[in-house]
């Protein structure tokens, strides 16, 4: 069976988006369909929780503003969720007539999870290499930096092959996994009390 994705060109993605930093805000869809729809839309939103995250951090702004921050999470969060489901459908798809092996193992984190992860860590990976660059900020910060940048590279390559095993396990029927949903209870305005009980 053809590989439905090699985790290098995901992480080429990636990268290549988090290095424009208007990306996430202003750059239209680059892609229309398939999975690749899905691994944009996902990488799209973990860009624009980063920025909200660091905004909601601030101490010198109204509260209002942070509430509004917060509220952006929430709604971003959301999206990346779903982009992550719609990854695994597609993921899973391919696999449809993949016979299951005796023994073969069920996995517990889904690709389109280990997708999202790397994700994260191509914007954790991107915002350490700015730190190790600053010219405002003392050797023992720089050097510091530069070691969690170095492990931070290690992880993303471990989870890029542990994706790439998965998948290949998949199609040889030795592994699976299933997409579980998420059922975000707070988000769901007959399943939050605060919200149910509002009306």
């Amino acid at each position: 069976m053809k590989a439905i994705i090699a985790p290098a060109d995901i992480i080429t993605f990636h990268d290549k988006c988090v290095a424009d930093r208007s990306w996430a805000k202003q750059a239209p869809p680059q892609f229309g369909e398939g999975l690749w729809q899905f691994i944009e839309l996902n990488h799209r939103f973990n860009n624009l929780l980063w920025d909200e995250e660091d905004l909601a951090r601030r101490k010198d702004v109204a509260d209002s503003e942070i509430a509004a921050n917060k509220r952006a999470i929430d709604g971003y969060n959301q999206k990346r969720n779903d982009a992550i489901e719609r990854m695994d459908e597609v993921i899973l798809s391919a696999f449809a007539d993949v016979m299951q092996r005796p023994g073969c193992r069920l996995n517990s984190e889904t690709a389109g999870s280990i997708i999202d992860r790397i994700s994260i860590l191509a914007l954790k990976i991107f915002h350490m290499g700015f730190q190790t660059q600053r010219d405002d900020a003392s050797a023992e910060h720089i050097a510091a930096c530069r070691t969690k940048h170095a492990r931070l590279v290690e992880q993303r390559n471990d989870l890029a092959a542990c994706l790439e095993r998965l998948l290949t396990d998949c199609a040889a029927g030795t592994a699976y996994y299933k997409v579980y949903r998420q059922f975000k209870m707070y988000n769901d305005a007959t399943l939050n009390p605060y919200l149910y009980g509002k009306k």
